[in-house]
């Protein structure tokens, strides 16, 4: 029990430390400032390039989401998440050694060219994301989660990232075993994180780009709105679920681009009555009315 409670405790020690060195101490491999570069990059292009031209430059609930960003990427972590997930890393692995299993790596990756390794993770991470996406939406306790995120009515940047935290539980605890299987740890490959962040941006900013014929591959701004479609195809749970990759909903028919979708309007259905508050949001899943 001693040994849990120090990997708790130390788990708040590093990330505080952690955390006021990516703010104090700019560099190149620093997630704080390019997070905040590629949303004021992305922030630019939606001003300059608006698709849909009559929003204000502060659309609606742009400082919720600008919390909720910062909010899913480091302060959950410092509060709480960080020191509980590697608490159950510890267990996991003693449950294991149980059973005389002391290492998960199945397939040593780390003699590949270091862009094999980086192709490699792209595709597990990203499919097993495009899994977990389907299930936040066709499970229901998981679906009242993921209304969070589709309480989104007008699509901006930020919004890429305003989701409720028990979402990076269910995440990174489903990922945690294949990619441990694979030699890779949640934390390998900055610059794919970055990649992703940036799609993931674009995918939900008010920009017009649908990347040719590479919109089979990559999931793009026109794609995901229908993502977030107030009115779907009759009897489908969603569409579109594509992270990073459009690629997966081709693959296996859940892709659904009807039109532009410019002007399409999105949510769900009683989306007005939704709370507006980070806390009311938060609570919302728990709370006794389930729209």
């Amino acid at each position: 029990m001693e040994k849990y409670l120090k990997t708790f405790l130390d788990g708040y020690y590093g990330y505080w430390n952690y955390l006021t060195s990516e703010i104090l101490y700019p560099s190149w491999h620093n997630y704080f400032y390019w997070l905040l570069g590629l949303s004021l990059a992305v922030w630019g292009l939606e001003l300059i390039f608006p698709w849909r031209k009559d929003r204000p430059v502060f659309r609606k609930d742009f400082w919720l989401d600008a919390f909720y960003m910062f909010f899913n990427f480091f302060l959950f972590s410092l509060i709480v998440y960080n020191s509980l997930s590697n608490v159950f890393v510890e267990l996991f692995n003693d449950f294991l050694g149980l059973f005389g299993i002391t290492n998960l790596v199945a397939l040593e990756v780390n003699t590949w060219p270091v862009w094999g390794q980086f192709l490699l993770m792209f595709l597990v991470a990203d499919f097993i994301q495009w899994n977990v996406h389907r299930m936040l939406h066709r499970v229901p306790w998981l679906w009242e989660f993921h209304k969070v995120h589709h309480s989104v009515e007008q699509m901006g940047f930020a919004a890429h990232l305003r989701y409720h935290w028990m979402e990076t539980v269910v995440y990174k605890s489903v990922q945690y075993i294949p990619l441990a299987m694979i030699g890779f740890g949640l934390d390998d490959f900055f610059v794919l994180h970055i990649f992703t962040i940036l799609i993931g941006h674009l995918n939900h900013a008010n920009v017009k780009i649908s990347y040719g014929p590479f919109r089979y591959i990559f999931n793009n701004p026109i794609m995901h709105t229908w993502h977030h479609a107030k009115h779907l195809p009759a009897g489908s749970h969603g569409v579109n679920y594509g992270i990073s990759l459009s690629l997966w909903d081709y693959l296996f028919g859940t892709a659904y681009i009807p039109h532009d979708g410019r002007d399409e309007p999105l949510g769900f259905e009683n989306v007005e009555e939704f709370p507006s508050g980070f806390w009311e949001q938060v609570r919302y899943p728990w709370g006794k009315k389930k729209k």
